[in-house]
């Protein structure tokens, strides 16, 4: 299942309408947040992006759109629990530094959406304890990754790709190791179907 929304284009969408997060970060947050709280996660999620923009200013609307599409299909993706969860990144024919750094923001939005929650203390001791602690400290690494400009080209390229496969893995890990502390009314997990929360 490819992901409806498209990096670049989300991307220059946030910036246009002056949001504060990149689109790696905005859907790194989502899936940490989906993790924690399922669908619940959605209208905080999608207000937090956009805020400091003007609701009244037609680029919002057309970025509120494109996060909306974003929700569904990340929701559906982790929920479904078919390993199609992907995180949005730029295409392969980007340079390897920009699409490290994104690679690096991808996690801070995902680190940030698991720990920014309400947080009792179950929550906190699973967090702290493995599989999710040994993930959370691979991904603050991968928070400083960077592509040296003068290394080797092919190594740099499939250590990427491993770590793109790790992070999708990872997320849907931690989705389903916190399936326990999501509310009951988050009731699509085993649906199939995002539920329409942020409509």
């Amino acid at each position: 299942m490819e992901t409806p929304v498209d990096f670049d284009r989300l991307d220059e969408a946030l910036r246009r309408c002056g949001a504060g997060w990149d689109a790696s970060q905005a859907h790194g947050l989502l899936a940490g947040r989906l993790a924690t709280a399922g669908a619940d996660a959605g209208f905080e999620w999608l207000t937090q992006v956009l805020e400091g923009t003007d609701a009244n200013n037609a680029l919002r609307s057309e970025c509120e759109g494109m996060l909306r599409a974003l929700f569904e299909a990340t929701y559906r993706q982790l929920a479904e629990r078919q390993s199609e969860f992907e995180p949005l990144l730029p295409d392969d024919e980007d340079a390897t530094a920009v699409r490290a750094t994104a690679l690096a923001h991808w996690c801070e939005g995902f680190l940030h959406g698991l720990v920014s929650a309400s947080h009792g203390d179950a929550l906190k001791e699973r967090l702290a304890a493995d599989p999710l602690a040994d993930i959370i400290r691979d991904m603050l690494e991968i928070t400083r990754a960077a592509a040296d400009d003068d290394g080797d080209g092919e190594s740099e390229e499939i250590a990427y790709t491993e770590l793109v496969e790790y992070l999708r893995v990872a997320a849907q890990l931690t989705y389903e190791e916190l399936a326990e502390f999501r509310t009951p009314a988050d009731g699509g997990d085993d649906a199939g179907e995002a539920p329409e929360v942020l409509h």
